[in-house]
């Protein structure tokens, strides 16, 4: 009942225009106040320290300022270029093509928030200067970075994989089929909204195999770089968490030493924008620590869990019950958060069920990973509105038809699910 009450106060401080972050710290920080929670006073300032202590929470800042290293390297134009080629004859072919960079870039961007900040970053003003809404184009980078969530590799699947005891191997060939088809389904919807809007193509037809081929050869290193980074983590080069850091080294030596694009002005440049993103994101972040801590000590998710798991036997149901609460608690809780929290206890529920965790697992981060994009406290929400100037009424409303992808998404991967397992059972 009093995590309610939190909840109502920080939406009612927003709803005044208070900093997501702040409204999100006085809420939660204003629950240890409260004369019945029988907690010390410090426990606010002690979660919001200690939500800067995740060590995964490192790729953050790294793949943040391998955005900005990448737009000054050379390697995110030849990205863009080849995506353009790619999808830019399709209607709203600017937009299309953010999608296809994404898929893309899924192998490089571990984390859907860097992904979607800097795609932002990039692109953003770009497609508004094109004359797409401002908050379509919020909405399109914010929920194109969810194809990073499912395609290797991801960092929620790692993290399931090490806490659930599920094989990473069989996590990340699973994410291949999903992480295509939401690609092709955000692409469908784009193309609906574009239709109706009048959003026109970048290009006038479609490519020719020798103009695809010519981008590639263009972009070679640069496409070359989510295979280093995919090999490296499967045969344990490094963890994922290192592999932000080996990110920026491989773009500082294809900036310096490969195509010779990045000078040391550019990367100061990129050093001071990424100091600028990384302070904004990572406020929110430590401060919805003290939020998180009070939805997770009222018991939230566990009574929303026991009350599924104990009423429903069908698996079916069941999955679809369990992925309703994913939805509602990943729009409050932060994705890494709920992974570290439920998949203990979910895991061995959905298994006794006979539900395969695999499956699962890719359901559960798909979720999760979509709350993190959604109002009241979505963080790639946050982030991408902050870089764009976008207010989250505008965003919110443009939203609806990406988001009923991927929920249809959702549906297919639950009611389907040997398309997410016969990959993996194929290969392994």
């Amino acid at each position: 009942m009093i995590s309610t009450f939190v909840l109502i106060g920080a939406l009612a401080f927003i709803a005044l225009g208070m900093p997501v972050a702040f409204a999100i710290g006085i809420a939660g920080s204003a629950y240890f106040l409260l004369p019945s929670v029988f907690l010390p006073d410090n426990t606010a300032v002690q979660r919001i320290v200690a939500s800067s202590q995740s060590f995964p929470l490192l790729s953050v800042p790294l793949f943040i300022l391998l955005g900005n290293l990448m737009n000054s390297s050379g390697i995110t134009p030849r990205l863009v270029s080849l995506a353009t080629t790619l999808a830019g004859w399709m209607r709203g072919g600017l937009a299309q093509s953010t999608l296809i960079l994404s898929a893309l870039m899924g192998g490089v961007s571990g984390s859907a928030v860097a992904d979607a900040a800097m795609q932002a970053r990039i692109l953003g003003e770009p497609m508004v200067a094109k004359g797409y809404h401002r908050g379509f184009t919020a909405a399109v980078l914010a929920i194109g970075g969810l194809i990073t969530a499912t395609l290797p590799p991801s960092l929620g699947l790692i993290l399931y994989g090490y806490l659930g005891e599920v094989s990473i191997g069989r996590l990340f060939i699973a994410g291949i089929v999903p992480g295509v088809l939401l690609t092709v389904l955000l692409m469908a919807a784009t193309w609906w909204i574009s239709a109706r809007r009048g959003y026109q193509p970048e290009n006038d037809r479609p490519p020719t195999l020798r103009e695809v081929w010519r981008d590639f050869k263009r972009s070679f290193w640069a496409v070359l770089f989510p295979v280093w980074l995919l090999v490296g983590i499967r045969f344990g080069f490094f963890t994922p968490s290192e592999a932000g850091a080996f990110a920026v080294a491989y773009a500082l030596f294809i900036g310096f030493v490969i195509y010779r694009e990045l000078t040391i002005r550019a990367l100061i440049d990129a050093l001071v924008r990424s100091v600028r993103d990384i302070g904004m994101i990572m406020l929110i972040i430590l401060f919805s620590g003290a939020f998180g801590y009070v939805i997770t000590f009222e018991r939230v998710p566990q009574s929303i869990a026991e009350f599924s798991l104990t009423t429903i036997t069908d698996p079916t149901v069941l999955l679809f019950v369990i992925s309703g609460f994913l939805l509602a608690l990943g729009m409050l809780v932060e994705a890494t958060v709920l992974v570290m929290l439920l998949t203990p206890i979910l895991v061995p529920v959905i298994m006794a069920a006979g539900i395969d965790p695999v499956h699962f697992g890719l359901i559960m981060m798909t979720l999760v990973t979509f709350g993190g994009m959604t109002p009241p406290v979505g963080v790639s929400m946050f982030t991408v509105c902050g870089i764009l100037r976008c207010s989250y009424k505008e965003y919110t409303v443009e939203m609806i038809p990406l988001a009923g992808a991927v929920l249809l998404l959702v549906v297919v991967m639950i009611l389907f699910p040997q398309l997410v397992l016969f990959l993996p059972d194929w290969l392994m």
